[in-house]
């Protein structure tokens, strides 16, 4: 991303607003005990499958722009995310990380307060 103040130009050239903000960051895993009897279908619709970089989001982060196949770069990661999944309605703030089948890994995660950031594309009005 090239970024000039608050208007950025994502990879596509497209003008966009960076927003950048701390989240609480948790990690699931695509297991039945860990969402519902359809572990690989996301509330979007999307399917998982191990090795993706998939995440979930609270669903006030929604309305913040962090909508589906939303890019997002976490903090400690060098590959960027997508928006795949939306979290149970009780969280607020909060960002779940896929991590396929490999439960030890989630657990190794654990829960941490990251930075996020994100491009919201700004839509042409004039046409």
């Amino acid at each position: 991303m090239l970024c000039f103040t608050l208007s950025c130009k994502n990879k596509v050239g497209e003008e966009c607003t960076l927003k950048s903000f701390r989240v609480t960051a948790t990690a699931y895993n695509s297991l039945t005990y860990q969402t519902n009897s359809n572990p690989n279908i996301t509330a979007f619709g999307d399917s998982l499958r191990p090795g993706l970089s998939y995440i979930a989001v609270s669903r006030d982060l929604l309305d913040l722009g962090l909508v589906h196949n939303t890019k997002v770069k976490i903090e400690g990661f060098d590959s960027l995310f997508i928006v795949k999944d939306k979290m149970n309605k009780r969280w607020r703030k909060r960002i779940d990380i896929y991590m396929g089948v490999d439960v030890r890994k989630a657990k190794e995660w654990g829960k941490k307060s990251v930075n996020i950031e994100y491009c919201i594309p700004i839509i042409d009005s004039i046409n």
